[in-house]
C-alpha cells in the first residue's frame, strides 16, 4: 500500500509530516518525490527542498550527502521564460523509517513557496526490523 502526501511550503518554512505509530511495526520507503513552483514561470526563483529524519534548526539551502538525517532532496529552478521550471531530485531509496520526517523549502532567489508531492510505500516491519529504524533515527539525530 503506498501513502501520498503533498502541500505547499512557503519560503524558510518546515513541515512535519507523521508517521510514526504506537508499535513502530510500519515502515516507509519514499518512491517518488516531486516539485512545482507555485506559480510557474511567473516570477524567477531557486527553491530547495529537503527531506530530514530530524527538524532543522536552520532552514537554509546547503545540502550535504553527509547529513545522515537527509531522506531526499530537490532543487527547482523556475523562470519567467521557461514556463515549467527545472527540477532535480534525490531521493536514498534504500532507507525505511518508522519515524516522522520534515519537509523544508528555502528559495535564495525571490522567497518564493513551493507545491511537493511524496509518495510512499508501507512496509510491515519485524520487531527487529523496527527496532533498527529507530535506533538510526536515535542514532542521526544526534
Amino acid at each position: 500500500m503506498n501513502k501520498s502526501f503533498r502541500g505547499k511550503l512557503e519560503d524558510g518554512e518546515e513541515e512535519l509530516i507523521r508517521l510514526s505509530t504506537n508499535n513502530g511495526l510500519t515502515g516507509y520507503k519514499i518512491i517518488k518525490f516531486e516539485l512545482m513552483p507555485c506559480n510557474p514561470g511567473a516570477q524567477d526563483s531557486i527553491n530547495i527542498v529537503k527531506i530530514c529524519t530530524t527538524p532543522r534548526d536552520l532552514i537554509d539551502q546547503y545540502v550535504t550527502f553527509a547529513d545522515p538525517t537527509l531522506l531526499a532532496a530537490g532543487t527547482v529552478q523556475n523562470t519567467s521564460s521557461y514556463a515549467y521550471g527545472e527540477y532535480n531530485v534525490i531521493v536514498f531509496d534504500n532507507v525505511t523509517i518508522n519515524q516522522d520526517i520534515y519537509i523544508s523549502n528555502k528559495d535564495y532567489a525571490t522567497g518564493e513557496a513551493i507545491n511537493y508531492h511524496i509518495e510512499m510505500e508501507q512496509v510491515k516491519l519485524s520487531e527487529n526490523e523496527a527496532t533498527v529504524a529507530t535506533l538510526k533515527d536515535m542514532r542521526a539525530s544526534e
